[in-house]
């Protein structure tokens, strides 16, 4: 069975599918020029750096990765377009159709497709070459925590593709996308259906709606059951033009704030009070980097940070493939979504000082946050813009993280103003740690080593607090975690310790703060990755490291 072979869009299936998962040819050469011969196989979707690959070996950054595989149509398969899906190449892609290039892309952590119905050949071979580029962190692309010098909270580069590759087949009418808007005020929920059709009908429940596309038309939800992570209830629908049709799902939830009596500006969830209680996850797999061995390993992941008794995960500098929010979805998940970092080398005083000496710089000095490249400061708000349309309709997504601790930060204050006009429908951290510029709808705190202390209302300005990382308690299990340099946590010698410290951080941090105008927390981490053993569970996945109801019941105290 080829890896990750599950439909990869669960919000626009359609009954046509091709998964190219599985070996393809691979060669890593100095030059550019492709080569006559390839080195060996590699398992895609896996980057050459990871075991699952088959591979295990490092692409430079002065080298080319390169990928070769050939195309198998069947007859009853091609439509008018045959649209061709890489779910991410790490960093800069150009694919070749039969040695001819037809498409380049730039930015590792998106997704992007085209058309090859033009190129395919009836009668003969149907090669396809992707020639990959992967700077890493010596240019301004985004790497999220990849560090060729990797260690500490920077982990191991990976290169290429390492999300799934996958054919569809579409008639010209086709759903090329949805914009899906709830609306529980008004028991509404607002659908924009995107096609070359002008016509479609939408069928909900057993009710038909004739609708006009490409523009937003309004749906009743009469009785709304409301999306809670208690009750994660979906809206299963279908869109049907003349000759194609998709299935999708939509949820009838609210994010918000409101002021409670002492005037503290705090986050409603369906326009109730709710407490955000949360992980960091940092998305990485001991044998897959970014990529785990199988959809199972999200499900197992998600289910542990419930069982936790929590209801939020922080996505931390990535971001996953869809079926990962598929099952935030479907199990009730919030999900913290952080936009993916990039600029030049960060320095150490404008990315770690603020921790100790609590120093905010203006994030208009474009060389002091490593973002002096105007190139690379316009795609990173591409790529922000490209985020949040990629995951707009995810219910489980609650938050946006527009920048962290200062790693390649500018102008938040604007880029903040900016997306609120493309999704207004979530909140926004726009300084997650430190470098607060007083905007967005948080105002958030990392906080380690050190007693949590609630900001000055001065300081506050009218936002919700959110503690967006802190903990960080490490317990290594031996056989479980990797050898590396001296922790920069709190080291712990069992799994009793760990525990005891998790309740002082919940007696001593979170409870006394509520009353003060605390919203949520998010503890580091769920799981261990390389030199960081500060998880609840090893980086294998092999062993929890706690007894899960103890740390439930402890979270189970912290509400409104």
């Amino acid at each position: 069975m080829k890896p990750f072979s599950e439909y990869p869009r669960p919000q626009l299936v359609r009954d046509s599918y091709i998964c190219l998962n599985g070996e393809w040819e691979y060669a890593i050469r100095d030059k550019k020029d492709i080569p006559s011969s390839f080195d060996g196989k590699i398992l895609v979707p896996y980057s050459p750096e990871t075991p699952l690959s088959g591979v295990n070996r490092l692409v430079h950054p002065n080298e080319w990765l390169f990928y070769r595989t050939n195309l198998e149509f069947p007859k009853s398969f091609i439509k008018d377009k045959v649209i061709l899906h890489f779910g991410a190449v790490d960093q800069i892609a150009e694919v070749f159709y039969n040695g001819k290039l037809i498409q380049k892309h730039a930015g590792g952590f998106l997704p992007f497709e085209f058309d090859i119905k033009p190129y395919i050949n009836s009668r003969g071979p149907n090669e396809l070459i992707v020639r990959v580029r992967d700077y890493t962190d010596t240019s301004f692309y985004s790497r999220g925590k990849q560090k060729l010098k990797k260690g500490g909270i920077w982990y191991s580069p990976q290169s290429g593709i390492y999300m799934p590759v996958w054919m569809e087949s579409v008639t010209n009418d086709y759903v090329k996308s949805l914009k899906i808007t709830p609306d529980i005020d008004k028991s509404l929920v607002i659908i924009k259906v995107v096609s070359k059709c002008k016509k479609a009908t939408l069928t909900l429940g057993n009710i038909k709606y004739q609708i006009e596309c490409n523009k937003e038309v309004e749906i009743p939800i009469k009785n709304r059951h409301l999306w809670t992570p208690e009750d994660p209830y979906l809206y299963p629908f279908t869109v049907k033009t003349e000759k194609d049709k998709i299935s999708s799902y939509f949820a009838m939830r609210k994010i918000s704030t409101f002021k409670d009596n002492d005037g503290y500006r705090k986050i409603a969830l369906n326009n109730q009070p709710y407490f955000m209680k949360g992980v960091l996850d940092q998305g990485y797999y001991k044998e897959g980097f970014l990529t785990p061995k199988s959809d199972e390993d999200y499900i197992n992941d998600i289910q542990l940070v419930k069982s936790l008794g929590f209801n939020t995960a922080r996505k931390h500098i990535k971001i996953e493939s869809l079926r990962w929010y598929y099952h935030c979805d479907r199990l009730g998940l919030l999900v913290w979504q952080d936009f993916v970092n990039g600029g030049a080398e960060y320095s150490i005083p404008t990315i770690v000082f603020p921790l100790i000496l609590n120093i905010h710089s203006k994030d208009n000095k474009y060389a002091k946050f490593a973002r002096a490249n105007a190139n690379g400061r316009a795609m990173a708000e591409d790529e922000f813009i490209e985020t949040v349309n990629l995951l707009y309709n995810c219910p489980c997504i609650v938050l946006w993280t527009i920048f962290n601790e200062g790693w390649g930060q500018f102008d938040s204050a604007r880029i903040y103003e900016d997306m609120k006009k493309i999704d207004n429908t979530r909140l926004y951290d726009h300084a997650s740690g430190w470098h607060d510029q007083g905007v967005s709808d948080t105002k958030s705190l990392h906080v380690y080593f050190k007693r949590v202390k609630m900001p000055r209302a001065g300081q506050v300005k009218d936002r919700a607090v959110i503690l967006s990382e802190a903990g960080g308690y490490e317990l290594k299990i031996k056989g479980h975690c990797t050898k590396h340099n001296k922790s920069i946590y709190r080291s712990l010698r069992n799994s009793k310790a760990l525990e005891n410290e998790y309740h002082k951080f919940i007696e001593r941090d979170i409870l006394p703060n509520i009353p003060l105008g605390l919203s949520a927390f998010i503890y580091t981490q769920l799981s261990d990755v390389e030199d960081e053993s500060n998880g609840f569970i090893t980086y294998d996945r092999a062993k929890v490291k706690i007894n899960p109801e103890i740390i439930k019941r402890d979270n189970e105290r912290v509400k409104y």
